[in-house]
């Protein structure tokens, strides 16, 4: 069982190329399949320990890399079961459960056992099982001690996250072969549980990926202030975000912040690393700014917009978040010749581009494409896309992060990333890391200034 950080991530027409991409020489469905069977039996065996396993198998092949679990599983000289939703239907389905051989009981009939292994249906499912399929599911997913689903749960559409029907919770989900985009978008991922990949011998390809551990920018012994990344936070009319903003920036790492502000804060206020002045037009011209960071607590005024045209005019890397996106244009955007990004919610992401009509992953790698910028979709499922088509998806980060300043602190921390010099993509996915790994270090009921205090410690 392999973590999927970091890995590919394939859609389902994906999947089929690259399966059909493996079987080359001596290599078959049937190669794949028993391959499959043997590790899911395997994981299941590790997870088991020792309890009655039952394994539902559908009539397609993901049944069938159950009738080959459960025969190794056999094998091992452990309790299994298994019950069928209907008779094999493909030719590999039929083959498996000959090689199982044993009694196959009806789904509907069946009795709980400890552990739950949910073979029914797996990748490329279009359509929601019947109620009846789904009734029992539900039943015997609540009495298991322990529930595994093969490949995807019963009921999820591999690509766009969407549960077709009633879907129970799993523990564990074992990917086969690849990593899915269902792993990771919401609502199918509050099904997953602990995902992790089972290696089926089959190449993966993809500009999709789950993010991983990046790489962050450290000091040397040449370092100095600017070299680390100076960071220009432009405030507005609500100066405790964009106050958020450069704090976490420098908790990220930037080895300078400017807050720039209308009518100042004294040059005493806390933390005092912050250099505070007064905005005026000429604030960009310093060529030392790596990054600006622009739109927490701008407001929607005429001082907003003609403060988001400077930044625009200025042709620094800018992070644009909040209420700049309120007020940018795509358009606008072109005229901006610098890297950006871009980090909206939802619903800034719909007042920019428009309502999400197929999935978060295509919707976000459109958006890329047309704001020429990375897009850093935020939500309990964030996904990154660049305009070249890369595209990172997040697993689900803590749902303390509801609560109002996070996503200032966000955006102060990808602008530090940026600042430290960066690609976008690259310091898109490095502030998304930081920034969930310091959600995991607050615990629970944090406040944005715990948040981006954070920040420090998790650079470790």
């Amino acid at each position: 069982m392999i973590p999927i950080d970091g890995l590919p991530v394939l859609t389902a027409a994906e999947m089929r190329a690259a399966e059909q991409a493996a079987m080359v020489g001596e290599v078959t469905e049937a190669t794949l399949m028993d391959r499959a069977g043997s590790a899911i039996a395997q994981a299941v065996a590790r997870l088991a320990a020792g309890r009655e396993i039952l394994v539902l198998c559908g009539p397609g092949n993901n049944g069938g890399d159950g009738y080959i679990a459960a025969a190794a599983l056999k094998r091992q000289g452990l309790a299994v079961r298994v019950a069928s939703s209907e008779a094999p239907r493909s030719a590999g389905a039929g083959r498996a459960a000959a090689i199982w051989g044993g009694a196959v009981e009806p789904l509907d009939g069946t009795r709980p056992a400890p552990v739950l292994v949910d073979a029914i249906f797996g990748t490329g499912l279009s359509r929601p099982p019947c109620d009846e399929v789904q009734d029992t599911l539900t039943r015997l997913a609540e009495a298991a001690w322990l529930r595994i689903a093969v490949d995807l749960p019963t009921g999820i559409a591999t690509d766009n996250g969407k549960a077709l029907g009633k879907v129970p919770r799993f523990d564990v989900t074992l990917a086969l072969g690849a990593v899915k985009p269902s792993h990771l978008l919401q609502p199918a991922a509050n099904a997953m549980g602990q995902v992790r990949l089972l290696d089926i011998g089959i190449a993966t390809h993809s500009q999709a990926r789950a993010l991983t551990r990046p790489n962050l920018p450290e000091p040397d012994a040449n370092s100095h202030k600017y070299s680390r990344g100076m960071v220009a936070v432009m405030a507005g009319s609500m100066s405790g975000a964009s106050e958020l903003a450069a704090l976490a920036a420098l908790r990220a790492g930037a080895g300078y912040v400017l807050h720039l502000a209308s009518g100042g804060r004294p040059g005493s206020a806390a933390p005092h690393a912050i250099v505070r002045r007064d905005y005026a037009p000429d604030a960009l011209d310093e060529d030392r700014i790596g990054a600006v960071v622009i739109g927490p607590g701008l407001g929607r005024d005429r001082d907003a917009s003609e403060r988001l045209e400077a930044a625009l005019a200025s042709g620094r890397p800018l992070v644009i978040d909040g209420d700049a996106l309120r007020l940018v244009e795509l358009a606008t955007l072109a005229t901006h010749h610098g890297p950006r990004i871009l980090t909206p919610h939802g619903g800034e992401f719909v007042h920019l581009f428009g309502e999400v009509t197929d999935d978060k992953l295509t919707a976000t790698r459109r958006a890329a494409r047309q704001s020429g910028a990375v897009v850093v979709h935020k939500g309990a499922d964030t996904v990154i896309a660049a305009p070249d088509g890369q595209a990172i998806l997040c697993p689900e980060a803590s749902p303390w992060l509801s609560t109002a300043g996070t996503g200032d602190v966000l955006a102060g921390a990808v602008g530090a990333m940026l600042a430290a010099g960066l690609e976008p993509l690259a310091a898109a996915e490095a502030g998304v890391w930081l920034h969930a790994q310091a959600a995991r270090a607050c615990g629970k009921a944090f406040i944005a200034d715990d948040l981006a205090d954070a920040l420090s410690a998790v650079r470790g």
